[in-house]
């Protein structure tokens, strides 16, 4: 279905074409349908030979057109692992992307969170090297790790390559969830300790199996050795989650829930639950594939079945080489799972329309005191950042009535020499912001906020009147009396004069939300970039100048100082640099 400028809408398969397009142009639709009619100019109709290439096709045109009307979640095509290397002395790491070589993947985990929290366990019990290859050949003494019994040392020979290879065996079996298997090991080994009268080492084995029965009682594992996914699903209204429960090798790794980010969820028949976890299924595990097997479960468990199951399956048999099962939860371990996944499913999108309408009411409250005729789309909050001028950032966040719109947040490094002037910084960030939007024919918003007083107020009300952009609310939130929380002052521009004016409790709170996000953002990004800096030359920044040149410039001065009271003439001495460059050097560094 596509609109007048030939724009995708909606992508959708039928088998019976006709009683599908009909369902949409029948008396009674839903708001959002008649929203997606309203637009239709044309259908367009691709005929396929069987239902898997229809799905296929469907797939691949959702993923390419991204249509409005269409149920789309969130791509997610790099996963979290844990990587065991090859070679005598394997280094285990944390891994996202693509296996190579001869390396181990195990996972996916549902978070990088809790790959690394298995990554730490790992260390703890079995002391294998995090250090990467260059670090591991070039150390002549042990490092922290060692010192604190989270390593081993095979760096520098404290470990020979057969016990090594000992305790790699352990790790393995501990991921594929052989967790047994490797307690028994240990307890043999402090048995062995104990009769030696190496009192201390089966103490130490002692302690790692308490640890790893300690991990056994908290986990929950099922019979046999089953990569499983159990999705749960609910939908209320336009909101909608699935929640997905991995389990690897029997033992439940993590869950992570997901959310159309599409409120339009078009379905021409009742199914609507069916329609979305389908489209679930294509979309995550279709781009999933891209790793390989190691992505995939061998079983999908549902709360009901599937009209498609077995095309799907088909489908990525043959085009990804990927056997999988979807079926429905019938009894025992496995019933009771999905019945988990549906709950927390449930409870999730009752959380998420609780705040939705919780944020609604804020809205409204605004409106209502700035006198606005509609409640507001969108309001944008801006904020500078900076350490005594230092690496300046002015950062916007973008609010509409679901929450914070992050993928609109824009943060804006400096074109000019601001010197540590908040206004000057403003007064950039503001321009370049509003003249893209214009420009780009975008949404422009209903109120912008400003962190600052009248100053900062005055800066952006002669910047929205230069680029005639009147219709914006445009407000300040001044700092209250020792900057204590809930004392600040909110100012309104009326006719280019700051006023102040009180607001109720819910507006006041949405506007010290926005504020306190902006400042969140804004300081995040002046961090970040004030760290980049110190780590880092000015040389780095310099066109012309190389690493070899660098380092020619750092070894014959001796440092950074040095090469700042350089003369161009002296500079032009340094090996690789003729006068012409030491000249744009020199103007480089200062400027003149």
């Amino acid at each position: 279905m596509m609109d007048e400028a030939g724009k995708v809408l909606y992508v959708g398969k039928a088998k019976n074409l006709k009683k599908r397009v009909t369902s949409y142009f029948k008396r009674q639709l839903d708001a959002k349908t008649l929203q997606l009619v309203r637009h239709i100019h044309s259908i367009e109709v691709t005929v396929t030979r069987n239902e898997r290439e229809a799905l296929l096709l469907e797939n691949n045109l959702i993923k390419a057109e991204k249509p409005r009307y269409n149920i789309l979640f969130r791509d997610d095509k790099s996963y979290p692992y844990l990587k065991l290397s090859s070679g005598p002395f394997p280094l285990l790491s944390f891994h996202r992307g693509m296996k190579r070589g001869t390396d181990k993947l195990y996972g996916p985990y549902p978070s990088a969170r809790s790959a690394r929290e298995a990554l730490n366990l790992l260390q703890t019990i079995f002391r294998l090297r995090v250090c990467e290859d260059g670090y591991f050949k070039s150390r002549s003494r042990p490092c922290l790790q060692y010192q604190i019994k989270r390593c081993s040392a095979p760096c520098v020979g404290l470990v020979d390559e057969q016990e090594y290879q000992k305790d790699v065996l352990h790790a393995r079996l501990f991921l594929e969830g052989k967790n047994q298997e490797v307690i028994e090991s240990l307890i043999h080994k402090m048995e062995v300790f104990s009769e030696n009268h190496a009192f201390e080492k089966a103490a130490e084995m002692r302690d790692k199996i308490a640890l790893l029965r300690g991990i056994q009682e908290r986990q929950i594992i099922l019979s046999g050795q089953d990569n499983i996914d159990v999705l749960g699903i609910s939908v209320q209204g336009d909101a909608a989650c699935i929640h997905q429960l991995m389990i690897r090798s029997g033992r439940m790794v993590g869950s992570r829930q997901y959310f159309p980010n599409k409120t339009a969820l078009i379905s021409a028949d009742d199914e609507r639950e069916a329609a979305i976890l389908q489209a679930f299924i294509l979309q995550h595990y279709g781009a999933s594939a891209e790793l390989g097997p190691l992505s995939f479960p061998k079983i999908l468990l549902l709360p009901f079945s599937l009209p498609d199951a077995q095309s799907i399956e088909a489908l990525f048999q043959e085009e990804k080489g990927i056997a999988i099962q979807i079926i429905k939860a019938a009894r025992g371990n496995r019933l009771r799972w999905v019945s988990m996944a549906n709950a927390s499913a449930k409870q999730a999108v009752l959380s998420r329309t609780k705040k939705e309408t919780f944020l609604t009411e804020h809205f409204v409250a605004l409106q209502a005191a700035l006198g606005l005729t509609k409640i507001p789309n969108k309001i944008e909050c801006f904020d500078v950042s900076h350490s005594l001028g230092e690496a300046t950032v002015v950062a916007c966040v973008v609010f509409d009535e679901k929450g914070p719109l992050k993928s609109q947040y824009r943060r804006f490094n400096m074109r000019t020499d601001t010197n540590g002037n908040d206004l000057a910084a403003l007064t950039e960030g503001l321009t370049r912001h509003y003249t893209r939007l214009k420009a780009e024919s975008d949404l422009i918003p209903d109120i912008l906020i400003i962190d600052g007083g009248r100053a900062q107020l005055a800066v952006a009300d002669k910047i929205l009147a230069r680029l005639e952009l009147k219709s914006i609310k445009l407000l300040s939130v001044a700092k209250g009396e020792g900057r204590k929380v809930g004392l600040e002052s909110i100012y309104l521009s009326q006719g280019g004069v700051a006023e102040k004016i009180l607001l109720d409790q819910l507006a006041f709170q949405l506007v010290l939300q926005c504020r306190d996000e902006a400042h969140r953002f804004a300081i995040t990004a002046h961090r970040a970039k004030r760290a980049k800096r110190r780590v880092t030359s000015t040389l780095e920044e310099i066109s012309g100048i190389g690493n070899k040149r660098r380092q020619n410039l750092l070894h014959y001065f001796g440092g950074l100082q040095e090469v700042l009271q350089a003369s161009v003439e002296e500079l032009a001495k340094v090996p690789g640099i003729n006068l012409g460059l030491a000249a744009r050097l020199y103007q480089a560094l200062h400027g003149s």
